[in-house]
């Protein structure tokens, strides 16, 4: 007999709980191999961990994508696959050098360019180490089982070596290029931003109808009049009959620019004629959408030309003549104020905008023609061999290949209402831009000679693109580094030894089976690792992708520091323990939904570790010998019976679930379980029958297995202080899932040494008979407000199951607190004897008064939907509402009147 201490204090285990996995090494499934906990060729299961940034610590978000990839590895590391979990972290380029920026400023009041790029990005790399030491020290209090042997860092030198052997070859097929193209940027931070990097935030803004000179046939309107100083086109639709005859007519207007503008009319079928005035001012430089235009136009011989008024200083360029120098607002207010003088403006009005801003630098991005590095995700390029379903040598692009492996569902996305989202942010794709002007990050691979002062594309010879620098002296590396979801877009194949085709890692373990995040990174990375993989490997790099949503305060708002309803994850887990700040994250969070989160939630959830560990110490002290091999034992009675078959039902609901992604589902229902049907019914039975180890054992057993994915160090530290420190349950064997005819049914089940499936239903239902009128005599009791302690009569007349219920009755009255148990052939099915129980004389008198008073409120309601009038004028929900709480009064007058008749 072995028993628990009294109380589980999960600071007094969990530290070092994690230190014995770790050095126990069976975090590494060769590991698991070596050791015989898994076969050499079981299927794999592996999952790369999303890479933190290095910007700081981890916040609920991180943790619970933890906690749900974390049940996920322990699942199937217990289930015998080669189970992998790659651990790394994210440099995250512009986020860690803004951050290190805002840093050095504040305490030293230097910019970056004052410490200089070797000094700067020391200072950086000294950053990202102490936040990547505090948010590794975070992941292993979080219990996750990651296998540190093969952490990874997305500016390490394996990981750079695979960024620039994938630039080469995306260069050499052509599909990447260096262009001149309108951008998004960030005066702030000096650099391009990405489209997906942008945060659109709604402003109140002006809008302003205007006329270039009052012989200018069209009006225009436009939130940013400064920038119509490059104006170089009217763009209208050909089919409207009030600008057609304008068409390819040219205008002269001077409005201060440097030079007077030149503005043709031209006709685009993609302008809506209806939307303001019907035609749009064509901005090339400072619009994405009109250099679009200006491009078109010029292919098909028709040069409307280019001119850049706002410079990357965020100034008004020379080309913007009278206002060369001003800021955007003086720039603005100035033209304002020339139209209005010149009669030009038609009028204002106020709207609501939606502005692009910089997520990392916080200023409005502005749009810049600049010459950058970019993806062209709409290049046809032959693709090689692949296991994508394409002959080898057909051409393709990287857009259609996005598109074609989630249309042919070589990857699931869950919750499958995102592929929506997904295809339309494909649909929507434009070339990527890759390049920026920061110092932090991978350095794009291409070298110039001296005398190219790096040129424009376009030309032969002009510059060097390699895994390793030219020969030769005076090569100058391209001083842009990429964008940092260059490197995360290869992180499920760059961590597993590319670019090595013939890596035992990549060979093992790609493509690998789940990518676990958040919903709000579809775009950003997601999709990403799919263009990448898709064209590096011919391949998919994940098999599944499961979404979770955002982790919110209890009222359903964002938490952050300004809001105060930050819950650290540290602070939960010192407080309730990690096994509580797991269940809060994993329990009542579905795939693809926000979940809200507060401290009550969590300290309710340290309850039930309390309760397991309870439940777990009471089942010790009633097993003899505890063994960690008991096999299912022999059903003596009926209740043991009835638990095997549950036991079993909740076996295969728990693997069902998890194998499906229904990892709250599974949760509840073995909680459920655990608490109901285990704690509250069976253990108070094993008390009275006596005479349970063996399936103490085997149900305990099975209960810390089957909870060790959700709750793995309250459920390791049972199994270690029962078996010795030597038994580790996380590589013990999951609870067998019987298979019939080769398919796994997880509902039903088949046990050696029990009685036959086929009379499992009798028994449960022979069970509920006996649980059903246990929780009658109880409910009576409440009714008639009989203390808990005191044991009272009751007659029961239940009919033909009178045989059952004989068999049970010292259940029945164990449970129901009875003295005495008498079996009647005829009245209610339920009857107390309150002699001495209850004071007659004062509880009569209360019913009758009680019965009085609902009686008469029965009346009025059925009066009122008696009415007519009422039932067909008032609302349909109130007139149920009525009706509601009709069927309430005259449900509580029967219960009040079946108590009066057994009083007397």
């Amino acid at each position: 007999m072995k028993e628990l201490p009294k109380v589980y204090e999960p600071k007094n285990y969990e530290d070092e709980i994690y230190k014995k996995w770790e050095e126990s090494g069976l975090f590494n499934p060769d590991v698991c191999v070596e050791k015989g906990v898994t076969e050499p060729k079981a299927e794999h299961f592996s999952i790369v961990l999303p890479p933190p940034n290095v910007t700081g610590t981890l916040h609920m978000g991180h943790a619970a994508m933890l906690a749900i990839e974390d049940v996920m590895v322990r699942y199937h590391r217990m289930k015998g696959d080669r189970t992998l979990w790659v651990p790394g972290t994210d440099h995250a380029a512009i986020a860690t050098q803004a951050k290190v920026e805002k840093l050095v400023m504040e305490k030293e009041g230097k910019t970056k360019y004052d410490l200089g790029r070797p000094e700067f990005l020391k200072r950086v790399e000294q950053f990202a180490q102490e936040s990547h030491d505090t948010i590794v020290n975070q992941a292993r209090k979080m219990g996750a089982s990651l296998d540190w042997n093969r952490e990874a860092y997305t500016l390490d030198e394996k990981r750079n070596l695979a960024v620039r052997t994938v630039f080469k070859k995306m260069y050499d097929d052509g599909l990447i290029y260096r262009g001149y193209r309108v951008i998004n940027w960030s005066v702030k931070g000096q650099s391009t931003v990405s489209d997906d990097e942008m945060v659109h935030v709604e402003r109140p803004a002006k809008l302003y109808y205007f006329k270039y000179s009052k012989d200018f046939p069209i009006t225009i309107a436009t939130t940013r009049p400064e920038t119509k100083l490059g104006d170089t086109a009217v763009a209208v639709n050909p089919k409207d009959k009030r600008y057609k005859q304008y068409i390819g007519q040219e205008f002269t207007v001077d409005v201060g620019a440097a030079d007077p503008l030149k503005i043709k009319i031209i006709g685009v079928d993609s302008v809506e004629s209806e939307f303001g005035t019907g035609a749009l001012g064509v901005t090339p430089a400072h619009s994405a959408v009109d250099f679009e235009m200006y491009q078109k136009q010029k292919s098909a011989g028709n040069d409307i030309g280019i001119i850049q008024v706002l410079g990357e200083d965020g100034k008004m360029t020379s080309a913007a003549g009278n206002y060369a120098g001003m800021s955007v607002l003086e720039a603005r207010e100035k033209f304002v104020e020339y139209l209005k003088k010149n009669n030009l403006l038609e009028k204002e009005e106020d709207i609501v905008q939606n502005v692009g801003t910089s997520d990392r630098f916080g200023d409005v991005i502005e749009p810049l023609p600049k010459l950058q590095w970019f993806v062209g995700v709409e290049k046809p390029f032959k693709i090689g061999e692949n296991e994508l379903g394409i002959k080898k040598g057909t051409e393709v692009t990287l857009k259609e290949l996005m598109q074609k492996v989630v249309k042919k569902k070589q990857i699931e996305i869950i919750p499958d209402h995102f592929e929506k989202t997904y295809f339309h942010w494909i649909d929507n794709l434009r070339d990527w831009c890759i390049s920026r002007q920061i110092w932090y990050g991978h350095r794009i691979p291409v070298w110039y000679p001296p005398e190219a002062d790096q040129p424009g594309a376009g030309k032969k010879n002009e510059c060097f693109v390699g895994v390793n620098p030219p020969d030769g002296n005076g090569w100058q590396q391209d001083s842009d580094t990429l964008d940092t979801w260059f490197s995360s877009g290869l992180w499920t194949f760059s961590t597993l030894g590319y670019p090595d085709l013939d890596a035992k890692d990549l060979q093992a373990f790609h493509p690998t089976s789940v990518m676990e995040t958040g919903y709000d990174i579809l775009f950003f990375w997601v999709a990403r690792m799919i263009l990448m993989t898709t064209y590096v490997l011919g391949g998919v790099p994940f098999k599944t992708v499961y979404l979770h949503g955002l982790v919110r305060d209890e009222q359903g708002r964002k938490m952050s520091k300004s809001l105060g309803n930050v819950i650290n994850p540290l602070d939960m887990i010192a407080k309730y323990g990690t096994d509580a700040t797991r269940l809060s994250l994993l329990l009542g969070n579905t795939p693809g939904n926000d979940m809200k989160l507060s401290e009550e939630k969590i300290a309710g959830f340290r309850n039930f570790t309390n309760k397991l560990w309870n439940i777990s110490r009471f089942m010790l002290l009633n097993i003899e010998e505890p063994k960690a091999d008991i096999k299912e034992p022999k059903a003596k009675t009926l209740a043991d019976e009835w638990i095997l078959e549950k036991l079993n039902t909740i076996v295969n609901k728990t693997s069902e679930n998890i194998e499906k992604y229904n990892f709250s589902m599974a949760g509840e229902e073995l909680r459920d379980f655990t608490w109901g049907d285990l704690a509250d019914w069976y253990l108070e039975i094993a008390k009275v029958e006596g005479d349970k180890s063996e399936i103490l054992n085997y149900i305990l057993n099975s209960i810390l297995k089957l909870w060790h994915p959700y709750m793995p160090f309250v459920t390791e530290t049972i199994w270690q202080e029962v078996y010795g420190a030597d038994k580790m349950l996380m590589v013990e064997s999951w609870p067998s899932i019987v298979i019939l005819n080769g398919v796994k049914n997880p509902l039903t089940s088949k046990r050696e040494g029990s009685f036959a499936k086929a009379q499992d239903d009798k028994f449960a239902e022979g069970f509920e008979i006996i649980k059903n009128l246990i929780s009658g005599i109880r409910s009576l009791r409440a009714e008639f407000k009989i203390e808990p302690a005191k044991k009272i009569g009751a007659n029961i007349n239940v009919g033909k199951r009178k045989g059952l219920v004989k068999e049970n009755e010292e259940i029945v009255k164990a449970l129901a607190r009875l003295e005495k148990l008498e079996f009647v052939e005829s009245g209610a099915e339920i009857s107390l004897d309150l002699v001495g129980a209850v004071d007659i004389e004062k509880e009569k008198p209360r019913l009758e008064k009680e019965i009085a008073e609902i009686k008469k409120y029965v009346v009025g309601l059925e009066n009122k939907l008696s009415n007519k009038e009422f039932v067909d004028n008032a609302p349909k929900a109130v007139v149920e509402k009525e009706q509601d709480k009709l069927s309430e009064a005259k449900s509580k007058l029967e219960k009040l009147e079946e108590q009066l008749k057994n009083l007397v």
